[in-house]
């Protein structure tokens, strides 16, 4: 079910199932709630599951001037106080992995868990395996062909704006984020970073995330790519799930989490 809020500077279009403690599903760049598809039954089986649709993406309206990653987390705060009324847990892929991540340093009263897919925490250029496909990302090529029919058939600005919204989008990519690894460290949300090893944004950027977060785990999923939530959705839904639900087990052997109490009670 599917309905609009007004959010303070947006209109904001979101679904809701499920029941349980509440979790964000929070989609990549250009996408629609629709990518979410392997994801939502399996989620919504144990959680209320919320899916906002963001500033220029799927049902919700652009707005005018440049997109940024900070207004969005700002919307997301906005979304979560005055829609879901508490802290939920926070699942993004791509650009809302760093959505959540932004709302985990902003707001952790808000955040529970975060799972952040494919995310990275530096511009396009410093992240990606592939920084030179901003340059050659074209509104009506073959490469934006799935984005823009999933745009075309729901946003209420029309079809005609898509150009818009890709030249906003790439703008933001090559400059944004920009979150200090400091930053990071002050997350306190339990935090999966999860990606796949043949993923857009790079292992070695993925791992150095994964280092950033003080209470953070790391799972890279084999014969993947940036997509693999519709790749692997099993697995993907699996750890994820395994994740949200459980409590970190006591290792027997840990060197980065040496803190913890492993296994047999030894410290």
């Amino acid at each position: 079910m599917g309905d609009y809020v007004e959010l303070p500077g947006v209109r904001t279009w979101y679904e809701a199932e499920g029941a349980g403690d509440p979790l964000l599903l929070l989609h990549g760049g250009f996408c629609t709630n629709e990518t979410w598809g392997a994801q939502r039954p399996d989620f919504a089986a144990e959680y209320h599951v919320f899916l906002p649709e963001r500033r220029g993406h799927g049902r919700t309206p652009d707005v005018a001037g440049p997109l940024s990653y900070e207004a969005m987390a700002d919307d997301t705060i906005a979304f979560i106080e005055s829609v879901v009324g508490g802290p939920a847990h926070l699942v993004g892929w791509s650009d809302g992995g760093i959505v959540a991540l932004l709302v985990a340093i902003g707001r952790p009263d808000l955040v529970r868990k975060v799972v952040a897919i494919g995310a990275n925490f530096l511009p396009a250029p410093q992240s990606t395996a592939a920084p030179e496909a901003l340059d050659d990302m074209a509104a009506d090529g073959d490469d934006l062909a799935f984005f823009r029919e999933a745009y075309q058939a729901v946003s209420p600005d029309g079809a005609e704006h898509w150009p818009v919204v890709v030249a906003k989008v790439a703008d933001m990519i090559r400059t944004q984020p920009t979150i200090s690894t400091d930053a990071l460290a002050r997350i306190s949300a339990p935090t999966l970073v999860l990606a796949g090893d043949d993923d857009l944004v790079t292992l070695e950027h993925t791992v150095a995330l994964y280092r950033a977060i003080p209470n953070s785990e790391l799972a890279v999923v084999p014969g993947t790519s940036h997509g693999l939530p519709m790749e692997k959705p099993g697995q993907v839904n699996r750890l994820i799930l395994d994740f949200l639900t459980n409590d970190p087990i006591p290792t027997i052997f840990p060197v980065r989490r040496a803190g913890r109490t492993p296994a047999g009670g030894q410290a």
